[in-house]
Protein backbone atom coordinates (compact mmCIF):
# COMPACT_ATOMS: atom_id res chain seq x y z
CA UNK A 1 0.00 0.00 0.00
CA UNK A 2 1.20 3.14 -0.73
CA UNK A 3 1.71 6.04 1.94
CA UNK A 4 1.19 9.92 2.06
CA UNK A 5 3.44 11.25 4.54
CA UNK A 6 3.65 15.30 5.30
CA UNK A 7 6.07 17.23 5.82
CA UNK A 8 5.20 19.12 9.51
CA UNK A 9 7.58 22.32 8.39
CA UNK A 10 6.22 23.19 4.74
CA UNK A 11 2.98 21.18 5.04
CA UNK A 12 3.83 19.52 1.59
CA UNK A 13 2.62 15.81 1.66
CA UNK A 14 4.75 13.31 -0.56
CA UNK A 15 3.58 9.72 -1.74
CA UNK A 16 5.96 6.94 -0.23
CA UNK A 17 5.48 4.38 -3.42
CA UNK A 18 7.28 1.11 -3.25
CA UNK A 19 5.95 -0.01 -6.40
CA UNK A 20 6.72 2.88 -8.46
CA UNK A 21 10.17 1.81 -7.22
CA UNK A 22 9.78 -1.84 -9.37
CA UNK A 23 9.52 -0.33 -12.46
CA UNK A 24 12.41 -0.97 -15.60
CA UNK A 25 15.06 1.60 -15.57
CA UNK A 26 13.11 2.98 -12.07
CA UNK A 27 16.79 4.00 -10.68
CA UNK A 28 19.38 3.52 -13.39
CA UNK A 29 18.97 5.79 -16.64
CA UNK A 30 15.60 6.50 -18.30
CA UNK A 31 15.63 4.49 -21.61
CA UNK A 32 12.81 5.01 -23.62
CA UNK A 33 11.79 2.20 -25.92
CA UNK A 34 13.54 1.01 -29.50
CA UNK A 35 11.74 2.09 -32.33
CA UNK A 36 10.56 -1.21 -34.05
CA UNK A 37 10.36 -2.82 -31.10
CA UNK A 38 7.51 -4.53 -28.59
CA UNK A 39 5.21 -2.18 -27.07
CA UNK A 40 2.06 -2.68 -24.94
CA UNK A 41 0.60 0.22 -25.94
CA UNK A 42 0.14 -0.71 -29.68
CA UNK A 43 -2.97 -2.07 -30.80
CA UNK A 44 -3.06 -5.64 -30.84
CA UNK A 45 -1.21 -5.76 -27.62
CA UNK A 46 -3.71 -4.61 -24.95
CA UNK A 47 -3.44 -8.41 -23.18
CA UNK A 48 -0.03 -7.24 -21.97
CA UNK A 49 -1.18 -3.73 -20.15
CA UNK A 50 -4.00 -3.89 -17.10
CA UNK A 51 -7.81 -4.23 -18.28
CA UNK A 52 -9.07 -1.28 -19.91
CA UNK A 53 -11.43 1.39 -17.52
CA UNK A 54 -12.43 3.20 -20.48
CA UNK A 55 -12.11 2.91 -24.19
CA UNK A 56 -13.63 4.45 -27.50
CA UNK A 57 -13.83 1.64 -30.07
CA UNK A 58 -14.80 1.39 -33.90
CA UNK A 59 -15.56 -2.38 -32.82
CA UNK A 60 -14.13 -5.39 -31.07
CA UNK A 61 -14.68 -6.48 -27.70
CA UNK A 62 -13.02 -5.05 -24.23
CA UNK A 63 -9.60 -5.67 -24.14
CA UNK A 64 -8.47 -6.09 -27.62
CA UNK A 65 -8.21 -3.87 -31.10
CA UNK A 66 -10.41 -1.69 -32.59
CA UNK A 67 -10.28 1.09 -30.11
CA UNK A 68 -9.49 4.46 -31.26
CA UNK A 69 -8.50 5.38 -27.34
CA UNK A 70 -7.75 3.71 -24.68
CA UNK A 71 -7.62 4.50 -20.53
CA UNK A 72 -5.84 1.28 -18.21
CA UNK A 73 -4.66 1.43 -14.88
CA UNK A 74 -1.06 2.70 -14.42
CA UNK A 75 0.82 -0.91 -14.03
CA UNK A 76 2.98 0.90 -11.18
CA UNK A 77 0.51 2.97 -9.94
CA UNK A 78 1.67 5.85 -7.59
CA UNK A 79 -1.83 5.38 -5.62
CA UNK A 80 -4.43 2.72 -5.49
CA UNK A 81 -7.70 2.90 -5.44
CA UNK A 82 -8.69 0.18 -2.97
CA UNK A 83 -8.87 0.95 0.71
CA UNK A 84 -9.72 3.14 3.39
CA UNK A 85 -8.02 6.72 3.96
CA UNK A 86 -7.20 6.33 7.43
CA UNK A 87 -5.29 9.42 8.62
CA UNK A 88 -3.02 8.43 12.03
CA UNK A 89 -0.09 10.12 13.51
CA UNK A 90 2.94 8.50 13.74
CA UNK A 91 4.20 10.73 17.10
CA UNK A 92 4.25 14.44 15.49
CA UNK A 93 4.05 12.82 12.22
CA UNK A 94 0.63 12.42 9.95
CA UNK A 95 0.32 9.84 7.64
CA UNK A 96 -2.47 8.35 5.51
CA UNK A 97 -3.28 5.31 3.16
CA UNK A 98 -1.91 5.60 -0.43
CA UNK A 99 -5.67 6.33 -1.49
CA UNK A 100 -5.97 7.70 -5.30
CA UNK A 101 -6.22 6.17 -8.98
CA UNK A 102 -3.27 6.34 -11.39
CA UNK A 103 -4.27 6.27 -15.15
CA UNK A 104 -2.29 6.02 -18.45
CA UNK A 105 -4.14 7.76 -21.03
CA UNK A 106 -3.06 6.11 -24.48
CA UNK A 107 -4.02 8.62 -26.93
CA UNK A 108 -3.62 6.71 -30.16
CA UNK A 109 -3.35 2.75 -31.20
CA UNK A 110 -0.51 4.24 -33.43
CA UNK A 111 2.96 3.78 -31.99
CA UNK A 112 4.13 7.04 -33.96
CA UNK A 113 1.37 9.19 -33.14
CA UNK A 114 1.91 12.62 -31.34
CA UNK A 115 -0.29 15.37 -30.31
CA UNK A 116 0.93 17.70 -32.98
CA UNK A 117 0.63 15.27 -36.01
CA UNK A 118 -3.01 13.37 -34.55
CA UNK A 119 -6.14 14.77 -36.45
CA UNK A 120 -7.84 17.77 -34.95
CA UNK A 121 -10.27 15.23 -33.96
CA UNK A 122 -8.29 12.78 -31.82
CA UNK A 123 -7.14 15.49 -29.96
CA UNK A 124 -10.90 16.69 -29.36
CA UNK A 125 -11.32 12.58 -28.38
CA UNK A 126 -8.53 13.05 -26.04
CA UNK A 127 -10.05 15.87 -24.04
CA UNK A 128 -13.77 14.30 -23.57
CA UNK A 129 -12.02 11.22 -21.95
CA UNK A 130 -10.13 13.69 -19.91
CA UNK A 131 -13.83 14.63 -18.92
CA UNK A 132 -15.17 11.34 -18.50
CA UNK A 133 -12.84 9.94 -16.13
CA UNK A 134 -12.59 13.55 -14.10
CA UNK A 135 -16.55 13.07 -13.68
CA UNK A 136 -16.08 9.42 -12.99
CA UNK A 137 -13.33 9.86 -9.93
CA UNK A 138 -15.45 13.19 -8.68
CA UNK A 139 -18.25 10.22 -6.84
CA UNK A 140 -15.41 8.98 -5.01
CA UNK A 141 -15.82 11.10 -1.75
CA UNK A 142 -12.16 10.18 -0.87
CA UNK A 143 -10.88 12.55 -3.31
CA UNK A 144 -10.03 15.80 -3.51
CA UNK A 145 -7.69 16.79 -6.69
CA UNK A 146 -7.47 15.40 -10.12
CA UNK A 147 -3.71 16.53 -12.08
CA UNK A 148 -4.20 15.48 -15.75
CA UNK A 149 -0.57 15.42 -17.53
CA UNK A 150 2.05 14.28 -20.55
CA UNK A 151 5.17 13.74 -20.24
CA UNK A 152 6.39 13.98 -23.57
CA UNK A 153 10.21 12.81 -24.22
CA UNK A 154 12.90 11.03 -22.21
CA UNK A 155 14.16 14.60 -20.49
CA UNK A 156 10.10 15.33 -19.44
CA UNK A 157 9.92 12.28 -17.37
CA UNK A 158 8.58 9.76 -20.31
CA UNK A 159 10.27 5.94 -20.30
CA UNK A 160 7.41 4.96 -23.23
CA UNK A 161 7.73 6.25 -26.73
CA UNK A 162 3.66 5.60 -27.45
CA UNK A 163 2.11 8.75 -26.70
CA UNK A 164 0.32 8.92 -23.99
CA UNK A 165 -0.95 11.02 -21.18
CA UNK A 166 -1.59 10.21 -17.69
CA UNK A 167 -3.92 10.86 -14.54
CA UNK A 168 -3.16 11.00 -10.73
CA UNK A 169 -6.36 11.75 -8.37
CA UNK A 170 -5.26 12.36 -5.12
CA UNK A 171 -7.38 12.62 -2.02
CA UNK A 172 -5.42 16.07 -0.75
CA UNK A 173 -4.96 19.16 -2.57
CA UNK A 174 -1.30 19.75 -3.35
CA UNK A 175 0.44 22.72 -1.96
CA UNK A 176 0.97 23.74 -5.48
CA UNK A 177 -1.87 23.91 -6.36
CA UNK A 178 -3.51 25.55 -2.85
CA UNK A 179 -0.88 28.17 -3.68
CA UNK A 180 -2.81 29.13 -6.91
CA UNK A 181 -5.77 28.99 -6.03
CA UNK A 182 -5.21 31.43 -3.21
CA UNK A 183 -3.34 33.43 -5.19
CA UNK A 184 -6.23 33.83 -7.66
CA UNK A 185 -8.72 33.79 -4.63
CA UNK A 186 -6.35 37.13 -2.60
CA UNK A 187 -7.38 39.13 -6.15
CA UNK A 188 -10.44 38.87 -6.41
CA UNK A 189 -10.96 39.80 -2.87
CA UNK A 190 -9.10 42.62 -3.28
CA UNK A 191 -10.53 43.51 -7.02
CA UNK A 192 -13.59 41.50 -7.76
CA UNK A 193 -12.14 40.16 -10.91
CA UNK A 194 -10.57 37.06 -12.00
CA UNK A 195 -6.93 37.76 -12.29
CA UNK A 196 -6.84 34.88 -15.31
CA UNK A 197 -9.39 36.85 -16.69
CA UNK A 198 -7.42 40.26 -16.71
CA UNK A 199 -4.21 38.83 -17.87
CA UNK A 200 -6.14 37.98 -20.78
CA UNK A 201 -7.41 41.53 -20.96
CA UNK A 202 -4.19 42.83 -20.90
CA UNK A 203 -2.22 40.37 -23.14
CA UNK A 204 -4.51 40.60 -26.20
CA UNK A 205 -4.21 44.78 -25.75
CA UNK A 206 -0.27 44.62 -25.80
CA UNK A 207 0.16 41.57 -27.96
CA UNK A 208 3.80 41.09 -27.48
CA UNK A 209 3.24 37.66 -25.49
CA UNK A 210 0.64 36.03 -27.19
CA UNK A 211 1.46 33.14 -29.75
CA UNK A 212 -1.76 32.08 -31.26
CA UNK A 213 -5.36 32.39 -30.62
CA UNK A 214 -8.94 31.21 -31.87
CA UNK A 215 -12.71 32.05 -31.04
CA UNK A 216 -12.53 30.06 -27.51
CA UNK A 217 -8.77 30.02 -27.04
CA UNK A 218 -5.36 32.01 -26.28
CA UNK A 219 -1.99 30.84 -26.04
CA UNK A 220 0.45 33.31 -24.90
CA UNK A 221 4.14 33.36 -23.16
CA UNK A 222 3.04 33.98 -19.28
CA UNK A 223 5.00 37.49 -17.99
CA UNK A 224 7.05 35.61 -15.33
CA UNK A 225 8.10 31.85 -16.59
CA UNK A 226 10.04 29.69 -15.36
CA UNK A 227 11.15 27.98 -18.17
CA UNK A 228 12.12 28.61 -21.98
CA UNK A 229 9.42 28.96 -23.97
CA UNK A 230 6.86 28.34 -21.34
CA UNK A 231 3.51 28.78 -22.50
CA UNK A 232 -0.31 29.17 -20.96
CA UNK A 233 -3.33 28.31 -23.07
CA UNK A 234 -6.68 29.81 -21.48
CA UNK A 235 -10.22 29.69 -22.47
CA UNK A 236 -11.21 33.38 -23.23
CA UNK A 237 -14.20 32.20 -20.89
CA UNK A 238 -14.40 32.60 -17.78
CA UNK A 239 -14.51 28.93 -16.18
CA UNK A 240 -12.65 26.87 -12.86
CA UNK A 241 -13.26 23.06 -13.87
CA UNK A 242 -11.87 21.76 -17.28
CA UNK A 243 -14.59 19.48 -16.38
CA UNK A 244 -17.57 21.70 -17.29
CA UNK A 245 -16.31 22.75 -20.78
CA UNK A 246 -18.58 22.45 -23.74
CA UNK A 247 -18.19 20.13 -27.33
CA UNK A 248 -17.40 23.75 -29.05
CA UNK A 249 -14.90 24.46 -26.08
CA UNK A 250 -12.93 20.75 -26.67
CA UNK A 251 -13.38 21.57 -30.86
CA UNK A 252 -11.53 25.00 -30.21
CA UNK A 253 -8.97 23.84 -28.00
CA UNK A 254 -8.13 21.00 -30.01
CA UNK A 255 -7.08 23.57 -32.99
CA UNK A 256 -5.40 25.93 -30.89
CA UNK A 257 -3.35 22.99 -29.17
CA UNK A 258 -2.30 21.20 -32.35
CA UNK A 259 -1.66 24.65 -33.95
CA UNK A 260 0.69 25.79 -30.97
CA UNK A 261 2.51 22.22 -30.90
CA UNK A 262 3.19 22.56 -34.13
CA UNK A 263 4.96 25.34 -34.36
CA UNK A 264 6.99 24.47 -31.03
CA UNK A 265 8.15 21.20 -32.57
CA UNK A 266 9.23 23.15 -36.11
CA UNK A 267 10.31 26.11 -33.80
CA UNK A 268 12.45 24.06 -31.10
CA UNK A 269 13.23 20.57 -33.47
CA UNK A 270 10.41 18.65 -31.23
CA UNK A 271 11.61 19.06 -27.62
CA UNK A 272 10.51 17.30 -24.80
CA UNK A 273 8.14 18.83 -22.82
CA UNK A 274 5.49 18.56 -20.10
CA UNK A 275 1.79 19.78 -20.19
CA UNK A 276 -0.48 20.26 -17.68
CA UNK A 277 -4.02 20.57 -17.10
CA UNK A 278 -4.49 23.40 -13.79
CA UNK A 279 -8.39 22.88 -12.94
CA UNK A 280 -10.47 23.47 -9.47
CA UNK A 281 -10.32 21.04 -6.87
CA UNK A 282 -13.39 18.62 -6.01
CA UNK A 283 -15.68 20.32 -3.20
CA UNK A 284 -14.25 23.92 -4.09
CA UNK A 285 -16.59 26.65 -4.34
CA UNK A 286 -13.81 29.00 -6.86
CA UNK A 287 -16.06 29.58 -9.79
CA UNK A 288 -15.93 33.36 -9.22
CA UNK A 289 -12.27 33.44 -8.73
CA UNK A 290 -10.64 30.40 -10.41
CA UNK A 291 -9.87 30.28 -14.09
CA UNK A 292 -8.84 26.54 -15.47
CA UNK A 293 -5.96 26.55 -17.91
CA UNK A 294 -3.13 24.26 -19.49
CA UNK A 295 0.42 24.64 -19.16
CA UNK A 296 2.87 22.99 -21.37
CA UNK A 297 7.00 23.53 -20.53
CA UNK A 298 9.18 22.25 -22.94
CA UNK A 299 12.58 21.00 -21.56
CA UNK A 300 15.30 23.51 -22.54
CA UNK A 301 17.17 24.07 -19.27
CA UNK A 302 17.91 22.08 -16.15
CA UNK A 303 16.03 22.81 -12.73
CA UNK A 304 19.65 23.21 -10.61
CA UNK A 305 20.95 23.76 -7.08
CA UNK A 306 19.63 27.75 -6.81
CA UNK A 307 16.02 26.94 -8.26
CA UNK A 308 15.68 24.15 -5.99
CA UNK A 309 17.50 26.34 -2.73
CA UNK A 310 15.61 29.48 -3.33
CA UNK A 311 12.58 28.91 -5.63
CA UNK A 312 13.73 31.72 -7.89
CA UNK A 313 14.19 30.27 -11.39
CA UNK A 314 16.58 31.53 -13.79
CA UNK A 315 15.17 31.76 -17.21
CA UNK A 316 17.58 32.65 -20.26
CA UNK A 317 14.79 33.40 -22.75
CA UNK A 318 12.55 36.39 -21.77
CA UNK A 319 8.87 35.59 -22.83
CA UNK A 320 8.51 38.34 -25.58
CA UNK A 321 11.32 36.88 -27.23
CA UNK A 322 9.62 33.34 -26.71
CA UNK A 323 6.14 34.71 -28.47
CA UNK A 324 7.56 36.29 -31.25
CA UNK A 325 9.65 33.49 -32.06
CA UNK A 326 6.78 30.99 -31.85
CA UNK A 327 4.23 33.27 -33.59
CA UNK A 328 6.30 34.12 -36.33
CA UNK A 329 6.76 30.20 -37.34
CA UNK A 330 4.69 29.14 -39.80
CA UNK A 331 3.39 26.12 -40.80
CA UNK A 332 3.36 24.07 -43.71
CA UNK A 333 -0.09 23.30 -45.71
Amino acid sequence: MPELRKDPITGRWVIISTERGRRPFAYSKVVEERKGGFCPFCEGNEKHTPPEILAYRNGGERDSPGWSLRIVPNKYPALQIEGELSPEGEGMFDKMNGIGAHEVIIESPKHDATLANMPEKELETMFWAFRDRILDLRRDKRLRYVLLFKNQGEAAGSTMEHSHSQLIALPIVPKQALEEISGAKAYFNYKERCVFCDVIRQEKDEGIRVIEENTGFIALAPFAPRYPFETWILPKTHGASFENCQKKDYEQLAKILKIFLSKMDKALENPPYNMIIHSTPFFEDADDYYHWHIEITPKLSRVAGFEGGTGFYINPTSPEEAAASLRDTTLGS
